[in-house]
């Protein structure tokens, strides 16, 4: 920990809702916790699609690029997007800050450190050339994109891993993305520092009126499992659905046994200025339909997004679609006595904040075997994991038919050792996942970054470097402005 008590900017390129977002929001209020001065800037913030915490006190530059053109060129109008936003950052004559928290995108770090003479922390959520290429699978991708498109990505690629390798210090958000870092961007020396997103445990712990429409909206008695991710084609949703299906059509061991009358309730960020975001809901709801199971679309009171118009009126429905929920919601679902577990569907996630949140609520997790969640979930079949007397949940194959059996045991366990794991569950994210464990070693990061003291040496070759880029980037923004 520093005694120094620090001037922190953090940068970050949408802050919507997701776990990247919650993150930021997260350790900007524990480093302000901790008694350190802390600003947000963004390139996109929209009061009403945004956490609670972020509608006051959140600058935002509003640039003049849009997200895409056409649905393409969603990197270079994000690369313009941020430069234009380091532009209105560094123009500003106050304040000054000590350190620049700079979160998954790396283009401004050269530009801070040049012209803001500052040092820069960068935050690696996992790097954008995987991403963009095809899908990362087990030390390998899978090449989806034509030659085309792989052309258009070199110089942005070659830029990602320069811009990168500016940065003072690197964190990463779990030794998954440590490990993919290392092994792609070769060129970096800067060894990342794994910092695992923490989560505000008191706001799990605050009380809630269940008199709340919102709440009245999600409250059920039926016996619920519960998902919480983007509506994103990638997060794989459909996985919950099936498996729940599958689950609801087996033969109950007992006439009281849940599963006869379980409910799905598939919440998560929704904009709809995304076609991901669209396409997803409606593929997911055609898939519900198509397995004869009822369902509801429904939203806090408070969200201007327009439900869409394939909703449906089913009461108590067996599954329901929950856009933008709000923390009370969240909460509610999360600690209600009738939701049994959480699912986890993504696969290679970098971290996944939804398996702690669970685990915060004592709520048994099932999450793919892959990524981040073999980091936070206990599971003694998963080699490495843990001891059978260590279990908070269950870490298996993306496979439905696999996923349905492990549910069968999570809503059949009994009371003795639901319990058992919830303490455990508890225990484990104080210990490793707290906003305090988080915010220490982020303020440890930083401090680390202000003791190196003034910018220095060879930052004039990367002030010209920055320079070109912000041109180039312009002026295709430009060129797409002009052809809008």
């Amino acid at each position: 920990m520093t005694s120094r008590k620090l001037r922190v900017a953090f940068i970050h390129p949408d802050l919507g809702i997701g776990g990247a977002e919650r993150l930021v929001v997260d350790a900007a209020l524990g480093l302000q916790r901790l008694g350190h001065s802390v600003d947000i800037y963004t390139s996109h913030h929209d009061p009403s699609h945004c956490f609670e915490e972020t509608r006051d006190g959140t600058s935002s530059s509003h640039p003049p690029f849009p997200r895409s053109y056409k649905g393409k060129f969603h990197i270079l109008l994000a690369h313009a997007r941020q430069l234009h936003l380091t532009c209105y950052l560094l123009s500003r004559s106050a304040p000054v800050y000590d350190v620049y928290f700079v979160d998954q995108l790396s283009t401004c770090v050269p530009l801070l450190r040049a012209f803001g003479h500052t040092r820069v922390l960068f935050y690696c959520h996992f790097p954008d050339k995987l991403l963009a290429d095809g899908e990362y699978v087990a030390g390998k991708i899978r090449k989806k994109n034509s030659l085309l498109k792989r052309i258009y990505r070199m110089p942005m690629d070659m830029l990602e891993e320069l811009t990168t390798r500016q940065a003072d210090v690197i964190l990463a958000n779990s030794k998954f993305t440590a490990s993919v870092f290392r092994a792609h961007f070769t060129s970096i020396r800067i060894d990342p520092k794994v910092v695992y997103p923490g989560i505000n445990i008191s706001v799990y712990e605050t009380a809630f009126d269940s008199s709340d429409p919102d709440i009245q909206s999600v409250a059920s008695d039926r016996p619920t499992l519960l998902s919480i991710n983007r509506f994103e084609k990638k997060k794989n949703a459909a996985l919950a659905v099936e498996a729940f299906a599958l689950l609801r059509r087996k033969p109950a061991s007992t006439p009281s046994s849940p599963c006869s009358n379980l409910r799905l309730v598939l919440a998560g960020g929704y904009d709809p200025r995304v076609e991901d975001n669209l396409l997803t809901l409606a593929g997911l709801i055609d898939f519900v339909k198509s397995r004869s199971l009822s369902y509801a679309i429904t939203k806090p009171v408070s969200s201007p997004v327009a439900l869409p118009p394939f909703n449906t009126a089913s009461s108590n429905p067996d599954v329901l679609f929950l856009l933008n929920f709000a923390t009370s919601q969240r909460s509610a679902l999360l600690t209600a006595p009738s939701t049994l577990g959480l699912l986890y569907t993504p696969t290679n996630e970098h971290f996944g904040i939804g398996p702690v949140e669970a685990m915060v609520c004592g709520l048994p997790v099932l999450a793919c075997d892959s990524g981040g969640p073999t980091e936070s979930v206990v599971d003694p079949s998963y080699p490495g994991s843990g001891t059978v007397g260590e279990r908070t949940g269950w870490l298996r194959k993306p496979d439905p038919t696999v996923w349905a059996e492990a549910l069968e045991e999570i809503v059949s366990l009994p009371p003795a050792e639901r319990a058992a794991i919830a303490e455990r569950a508890k225990a484990r994210v104080k210990d490793m996942f707290s906003m305090e464990a988080m915010s220490n070693r982020v303020e440890q990061a930083l401090g680390e970054a202000v003791a190196l003291g003034p910018v220095g040496g060879r930052w004039i070759l990367w002030m010209m470097i920055a320079i070109l880029t912000i041109l180039s980037s312009y002026v295709a923004g430009i060129a797409v402005g002009r052809a809008l």
